[in-house]
């Protein structure tokens, strides 16, 4: 009976080890006693710890990891500052303000080392928290890679989403060949004033956003703007896939062929788009699609162009030489490729040539600063 009650204790001490996220202990009576954390989102993670020794405890340092995509494991360290004793409770806090924001949702896994004046050292498991945005009561739709999150509308308000996100992959899908590697979450806010307060330093004009490393969408959408919604959320969806498809550590995509995917993702370009498109063709004011590789004008109106003209430019490539060409193109840009010659590998010519394709089709001449940087068969052949 005796052996029965050891081996029973045996075992539920064992349990008890395996399960504890904080059982960490060296030899000489040092042991980290608890850890925990605080999210106060979007501005601040905190991290907490009480360990113990028989002697002073000298050195305590927090370590973490972002859960995000990358080509190197980066591990963050934040020496603790306290002062020595045998049992310590210590905190830091990570402040977002100072360092940029984590989206909803993002996953950190963290763990501490700790040592005393007797040199022992001790490191705790590995542990993942979650940066929740807590304020709110969410709740969650999934299909397929795609998780919906929103607190505001009823089921038939996500579900429109839902199926919104579902035709923009199978678009994409169908036309580019671009398609979701990793499971993508979508945080659905009340409106666009909501979605800022979840943002550190957010622009005033901010209604969506893509976390393109971190699989994440975060985007406001009141119930009663469900059509602008559902295009915007195209939009950025069609931003995580592309992304995923082309990341790499060599070169970003132009921005043509970025912005122009995620506004091709939306559907047919809406009036007002076509309306800009058609007056910068007829004024002589289109601008070339080398200059479009380039971050956007902040201005408005020449903004407004880029998004419209990208948007033409995509549609002239997928319409006339089809979906796998363009399926060739994002993955020549995921080995690496410059701009020039990822068009040059999978369409024959260069940002120029394509510049005087797409002219072409528009019905409009290259102007001759643009054929200045034109190689002499290009020049010939736009201008016949």
């Amino acid at each position: 009976m005796v052996k029965k009650v050891v081996l029973w204790g045996l075992v539920i001490w064992l349990l008890l080890s395996a399960i504890s996220p904080f059982s960490a202990q060296a030899q000489g009576g040092l042991a980290v006693l608890d850890t925990s954390t605080h999210t106060e989102f979007p501005a601040e993670l905190s991290f907490g710890i009480t360990a113990r020794s028989n002697v002073n405890i000298t050195d305590i340092r927090l370590h973490y990891t972002v859960d995000r995509l990358s080509f190197a494991r980066v591990t963050s360290e934040a020496n603790i500052e306290f002062e020595p004793a045998a049992t310590i409770e210590a905190d830091w806090t990570w402040d977002m303000r100072r360092t940029g924001g984590l989206p909803p949702g993002a996953g950190v896994s963290y763990w501490w080392t700790v040592e005393d004046a007797q040199g022992n050292r001790v490191e705790t498991d590995p542990a993942r928290v979650q940066f929740d945005d807590t304020r709110y009561s969410w709740e969650s739709l999934t299909e397929g890679k795609v998780t919906l999150y929103w607190y505001k509308g009823d089921n038939s308000f996500a579900r429109e989403l839902m199926v919104a996100a579902q035709e923009t992959l199978n678009r994409l899908a169908a036309d580019t060949g671009a398609a979701l590697e990793k499971p993508v979450d979508i945080y659905i806010y009340a409106d666009a004033r909501a979605l800022q307060g979840s943002l550190i330093f957010p622009q005033e004009w901010t209604g969506g956003i893509a976390f393109t490393r971190f699989g994440r969408i975060a985007i406001g959408i009141a119930p009663e703007q469900l059509d602008w919604g559902k295009r915007a959320m195209s939009h950025e969806l069609a931003h995580l896939v592309v992304h995923q498809m082309t990341f790499n550590p060599y070169t970003e995509l132009p921005t043509w062929l970025n912005e122009g995917l995620a506004m091709y993702a939306e559907g047919s370009l809406e009036p007002g788009y076509v309306a800009i498109l058609q007056m910068a063709a007829a004024e002589g004011g289109l601008i070339s699609v080398r200059s479009l590789s380039s971050p956007f004008s902040a201005h408005p109106e020449q903004s407004s162009l880029s998004y419209a003209q990208s948007y033409s430019v995509i549609d002239f490539l997928v319409d006339g030489y089809g979906q796998s060409r363009m399926f060739d193109l994002l993955l020549t840009f995921r080995d690496g490729s410059g701009y020039d010659a990822a068009l040059e590998e999978v369409y024959g010519f260069d940002m120029d040539g394509l510049n005087a394709s797409w002219r072409e089709s528009l019905n409009q001449p290259v102007p001759p600063k643009e054929k200045a940087g034109m190689p002499l068969e290009l020049v010939g052949a736009s201008s016949s």
